[in-house]
């Protein structure tokens, strides 16, 4: 196998052929005449497709004749020739950050207001008020940690027989309680691991520990907000590693032996705002195999505690006999300590299943092949494909390995949905109840065992596939209910009930629609994905769906534009389509710039009425629906300049207008809990979405939402930039930790419940990031996506389009993606046609933070983003005034359309209770 210096070694030579071909070639370009310059770049593009599309194919044939650690290695120099290539648009990254930052020292003078505006929010959480519901924020916390925890492992190692644990290692000094940036929050409250272990009666070796401090561990304190949030963004994520642990002489190893027979390790990974893990990142670091090996060469119940928000490569567990326990915590929140001691003596029974699957090898699922930095040479954007279409997670193990049982047991070691417990269940699956509209299926639950639990059930289901059809995975979660607290011998009957409907697939022949095939479809009740208790075949006639169950409105294809060409991956050629990194277009064609870059025609017609006197204040509409006529009077008094400020800042607060009785409203972050950036707050940390998710439990997701709606009520906020609802496409996402699940459904239902329980307090939601926003690296400086519309309606939107639907969402973040090329906040497809048309959405839009060139106002205001997250809001009016002189009754229009909606989402605060 090569080394590391070769393997650079080989792809500099490679590049530098590469770069001398293209000058080659720019140099015949230039000797041509215009016209047959012309002529010859579209050539030259077709003849540079067609060649990657050859490339692609014979790596395919060569990797399908490769070993498994060829393949590795193969895909190993990919990776380094990307990464080499691609080395001069990183330094000019570099430049434009630098330049950006001395831009910003530049503007501070004349936009000190602006700053003052989102550093003096005016918010109050030292009220009485404030104080108890920080209180009960903190018992919601607690209880979600409880049972978020997921039993991966347990050989009789847990709940320990004797209260007495050595723990080693150095990250046992820091727990990663949650994530950076915008999704962090407030951990100062935060119970440390040996504090928790104390606090519940668990006794650990203080020598040990006296022995790891001695050593350099120490416990770290710092900031998870707007700082990290952009050191991470620019200079990549500060890794805490376990250093070789000589420290551990024989003397110390002896000393512990003697304390006690259980010994216990905790590895882990945090995310943030802004980067994104590598593969190496989520594997164990040679420290952390050297302690392992140590430890276990002495004890012989060794407990590992899996400490990351993002999936981590763990097949480690398997290697050594004396792991005889492990659990998975993610990223828990303040009380995580506490739960994963309660964990260990028992008073907890893990509860938690995995909302996502644990490969053996992270880099094995398919959409990592075109996750990581690719740019355009002719542009200053990035770009990803999302080849792997619908195969995402466990879409693509379960149907990559249908029939395989082998094949599956070698590459997958915990399904998504898994999750042990102290106790045992036995399940009695009733017969289904089926209608043309739904299925129903009870299922009774008794705890066969001698411990109290709580259990899971989960349906799914199977359509029939025929190759040349649509894609379709080879399972879906179709529902799922969790139990009460069942003691020994006590039963329970849940019921999951889903829409047949659900079971369509997007057919994009025609004008686009949803089709159930006719066929044989098989409901399975399962502990996971892949262990069905029982299964129930039934039969369906065919059923296209070709309007909006909601609304009405007819469905059609709305985003061919963003399917890029792509080859996307298919169950019935699996070699033959599999994403391959190198056929990334980097070329951006003529066309693709220019729809990057539109152009407006100047609009015909009147420019609105402004500054009126008709004597109505904002408070006179409440109760009015969306399109009463008086709305039209009350938005005739603004002046233009007030509907701009409205619409620019947007930041953090809204513009008030006091003669029309309009209050500013108060938004903050962040999914874990609110999370002032700029501002100082003293507000409750819960868990983060992964966390949440893993309990899969919607009435705690519901009391999250509720409590933190509290808070906010309590402290002067009105608006809430949450929930986090991307999809896990891969292991590697930074904000994974903010994020539920790599399954829509699961995804959807929880956000559903999370945001009725905040908006069942009047605090607006807004559900982000509208769409796409799987992968940090490239989005703050525009980056395309190309996906094709059945992964995107599917997939990606689904999750949106389940909390629209389910909790009546107030608001929506749009994302920093630019969808095939046009930005998501000025999509008319994806705002407007998809989010308001066919969904029924009558909320308000904000932009993310407004960084970036490509996230222009021009589109926002146009196309559905009603608010542009501006922190420099000046510079963005000052944008809005250029646009309105070229097209006043156009951007007139627009800016009218905002405010109204904006002015009816502060109505459903309590702003005027």
């Amino acid at each position: 196998m090569a080394t590391r210096k070769e393997i650079k070694q080989d792809a500099l030579a490679r590049v530098a052929e590469e770069k001398a071909a293209r000058r080659a070639r720019r140099a015949e370009l230039k000797a041509m005449s215009p016209e047959e310059r012309r002529a010859a770049k579209p050539a030259d593009r077709a003849a540079a497709k067609a060649e990657k599309k050859e490339a692609k194919a014979d790596r395919s044939a060569r990797r399908a004749e490769m070993t498994r650690r060829e393949r590795r290695e193969d895909k190993r120099r990919e990776r380094v020739h990307r990464k080499v290539a691609h080395r001069p648009r990183r330094l000019v990254g570099w430049s434009i950050f630098a330049v950006a930052v001395i831009t910003i020292g530049v503007l501070v003078a004349p936009t000190v207001n602006d700053v003052q505006r989102v550093t003096a929010l005016g918010t109050d959480s030292s009220t009485p008020e404030g104080v108890e519901a920080r209180e009960n924020s903190a018992d919601v916390a607690g209880r979600i940690s409880d049972e978020g925890i997921v039993l991966l492992e347990n050989d009789g190692a847990l709940p320990l027989a004797e209260q007495k644990v050595n723990v080693f290692g150095f990250e046992s000094f820091n727990l990663r309680y949650g994530g950076g940036g915008s999704g962090g929050a407030d951990q100062s409250a935060a119970v440390s691991l040996y504090d928790a272990l104390e606090g519940e009666g668990i006794e650990y070796n203080r020598d040990l520990y006296a022995a790891t401090q001695d050593a350099g561990a120490e416990t770290e304190t710092g900031s998870t907000g707007f700082i990290e949030q952009m050191i991470g963004m620019f200079t990549g994520k500060a890794k805490r590693t376990e250093p070789t642990p000589d420290y551990l002489t024989d003397a110390v190893l002896d000393q512990a032996a003697e304390y006690s027979g259980t010994a216990m390790i905790v590895i882990g990974n945090d995310g943030t705002e802004g980067s994104d893990f590598t593969a190496d990142e989520l594997r164990i670091t040679g420290g952390q195999k050297e302690l392992l090996d140590l430890v276990t060469g002495e004890f012989d119940d060794v407990i590992v505690v899996v400490n990351s928000g993002n999936q981590m490569e763990l097949g480690f567990l398997e290697e050594y006999p004396e792991i005889t326990g492990a659990l998975w915590i993610g990223t828990p929140g303040p009380q995580g300590a506490v739960s994963l001691a309660k964990t260990l003596t028992g008073e907890v029974n893990p509860s938690g299943h995995l909302t996502d699957t644990y490969a053996y090898d992270i880099e094995s699922a398919p959409a990592t092949e075109n996750f990581g930095n690719f740019r355009y040479d002719n542009a200053e954007r990035g770009v990803f494909e999302y080849e792997e279409g619908i195969y995402v997670g466990y879409r693509y193990y379960e149907t990559r390995y249908e029939g395989d049982e082998d094949g599956y047991a070698a590459a997958v070691q915990y399904p998504f949905g898994y999750g042990l417990s102290y106790t045992e269940f036995s399940w009695d699956a009733a017969e289904p109840v089926v209608d043309d509209e739904s299925i129903s299926i009870d299922v009774t639950v008794t705890n066969t065992g001698e411990t109290a639990g709580k259990d899971v059930v989960q349906a799914y289901s199977s359509a029939p596939y025929s190759p040349g059809g649509p894609e379709k995975s080879a399972i879906e979660l179709a529902g799922s209910a969790k139990t009460s607290l069942l003691e020994p011998g006590a039963s329970e009957t849940v019921t999951v009930t889903f829409d047949v409907r659900d079971m369509a697939s997007w057919v994009t022949e025609g004008a686009g629609a949803y089709v159930l095939d006719a066929g044989t479809y098989d409901i399975r009740i399962g502990t996971d994905v892949h262990t069905p208790v029982a299964e129930f075949p039934i039969e369906l006639d065919e059923q296209v769906y070709d309007t909006d169950e909601a609304t009405g409105t007819a469905l059609e294809n709305r985003f061919g534009y963003a399917d890029g060409d792509l080859t996307d991956l298919s169950r019935s050629d699996w070699e033959g389509t599999y994403p391959d990194s190198s056929d990334v277009e980097t070329t951006a064609s003529d066309e693709l710039l220019e729809f990057m870059n539109p152009t407006f025609e100047k609009t015909e017609g009147e420019e609105p009425t402004y500054g009126a006197d008709n004597g109505i204040m904002l408070e006179d509409l409440q109760g009015l629906e969306y399109d009463d006529p008086q709305w039209e009077e009350f938005l005739d008094q603004f002046t233009r300049d007030e509907l701009i400020a409205i619409f620019s800042k947007g930041a953090y607060t809204t513009e008030p207008v006091e003669r029309l009785g309009v209050p500013s409203a108060t938004l903050l972050d962040g999914p874990a809990g609110l999370n002032a950036l700029f501002s100082e707050l003293t507000a409750a940390s819960f868990p983060t979405e992964v966390v949440i998710a893993s309990t899969w439990n919607e009435d705690l997701a519901y009391e999250m939402g509720e409590a933190v709606g509290a808070e906010a009520n309590a402290y002067g906020v009105e608006g809430w930039y949450a929930p986090g609802m991307n999809i896990h496409r891969t292991p590697f996402g930074g904000r994974n930790f903010e994020y539920y699940s790599e399954d829509p459904l699961l995804s959807g239902r929880m956000s559903a419940a999370m945001v009725s329980g905040a908006q069942s307090r009047d605090v607006l939601t807004f559900m982000k990031h509208f769409a796409l926003n799987e992968q940090e690296t490239s989005a703050r400086t525009g980056v395309n996506v190309f996906v094709d519309e059945q992964a995107m309606r599917e997939i990606y939107l689904k999750p949106f389009e389940i909390t629209v639907k389910e909790a009546d969402a107030s608001g929506a973040m749009s994302s920093f993606i630019n969808i095939g090329g046009r930005w998501a906040g000025g999509s008319e497809a994806l705002l407007q046609d998809v989010l308001r048309d066919e969904w029924g959405f009558d909320g308000v839009v904000s932009s993310d933070a407004v960084l970036g060139g490509f996230m222009d106002p021009a589109l926002a205001v146009r196309y559905g983003n009603d608010l542009m997250l501006a922190v420099l809001g000046n510079g963005t009016v000052k944008q809005v005034e250029e646009v309105y002189d070229e097209d006043p009754v156009g951007v007139g229009a627009g800016l009218r359309d905002r405010v109204h909606t904006v002015m009816f989402a502060l109505l459903k605060t309590d702003l005027f209770d």
